[in-house]
């Protein structure tokens, strides 16, 4: 009994056809990327990558083998001829790394269109974002020009994920040895937006832009903050909220760089009554949508590795 072929188009080919070839063409000529090439060029390579990581292919060879166990399907894929893994090596050596950052910028402005206008957890309205950073520890012989301890290397990835649909829109490699809170001068700041951030990024001269330009930060307060309450606010402690307060910045230096005030939250677990003292936060004066920030936040904790927040405490927020 003869098996029933295919017919239609294979699904790694019709995710093809949301990506503009235009745009992938105009990030090639920007760096000159087929320059020379005769065979196998920088669409080749995009298509070979693409696979590659949708199929969880972890070396060349397992590449190389992978394509050329059914060369006959290679052209329904997009693919055009055998794949050798000295060429592919040789194109990802020699080829640009900024033609995939820049196309992989496009790709990323065209999913956030998809979700302009959607409310963070369906409820609120205004842009959330989430910046945090990651140690990848790297090896010290095969990567010597990342040396981060005396026995080790490492880089750090910096990525700003916006919560309307989880996706990264700033994205930044640097030396393990570069602090994270440096960062923040390279974030283009939107007006209106708010910015979730762990205590790591207390710098309150970079955080008063946040301040000029019309933003709102969340972040976790240092168990150490020297700060004086000019206002409480009642809370309902049913819902884990154990002090809302108006402060200044007491410190003559801190206070020079921010004079504006925050606004301080304490939170705690209501069934275990117990105080989470390193969930307060940090939040400029303004309305109460800051509370439903952190609600929402707290929804997207599982789709982070090292969200700010526990989400046992702040889902409690209305």
């Amino acid at each position: 009994m003869l098996a029933e072929m295919h017919a239609g188009r294979f699904i790694f080919a019709q995710l093809l056809g949301l990506l503009s070839r235009y745009e992938f063409n105009k990030c090639v000529s920007r760096y000159d990327g087929n320059r020379r090439v005769r065979s196998f060029s920088c669409w080749d390579q995009f298509l070979v990558m693409l696979f590659a990581q949708l199929a969880y292919r972890e070396s060349l060879r397992d590449i190389e083998s992978c394509l050329r166990a059914m060369p006959r399907q290679l052209y329904h894929l997009g693919i055009r001829g055998a794949v050798s893994r000295s060429t592919l090596a040789d194109a990802n050596e020699n080829r640009s790394w900024r033609i995939w950052a820049d196309f992989a910028m496009v790709l990323i402005a065209h999913a956030r269109r998809l979700h302009e206008g959607e409310a963070v957890a369906g409820r609120l309205k205004a842009a959330v974002y989430v910046f945090d950073t990651t140690t990848i520890d790297l090896c010290l012989t095969l990567f010597p020009w990342a040396q981060f301890r005396r026995k080790k290397s490492a880089v750090k990835l910096h990525t700003l994920l916006d919560l309307r649909g989880n996706i990264p829109c700033f994205i930044n490699v640097s030396a393990g040895s570069v602090h994270e809170v440096n960062l923040l001068d390279e974030l283009n700041l939107e007006a209106g937006a708010y910015y979730i951030m762990d205590r790591g990024f207390i710098d309150f001269r970079r955080l008063h832009r946040f301040a000029l330009e019309q933003a709102f930060f969340v972040l976790r307060c240092k168990d150490n903050q020297d700060y004086r309450v000019i206002e409480s606010r009642p809370v309902d402690r049913n819902r884990g909220l154990g002090a809302d307060q108006t402060i200044k910045l007491r410190n003559p230096r801190t206070r020079k760089h921010y004079p504006s005030p925050l606004r301080r939250i304490t939170c705690f677990n209501p069934v275990k009554s117990k105080k989470h003292g390193d969930a307060d936060n940090f939040i400029p004066v303004g309305s109460m949508r800051g509370f439903r920030v952190c609600g929402a936040a707290a929804c997207a904790a599982s789709r982070l590795a090292h969200f700010l927040f526990q989400p046992e405490i702040l889902l409690h927020l209305p």
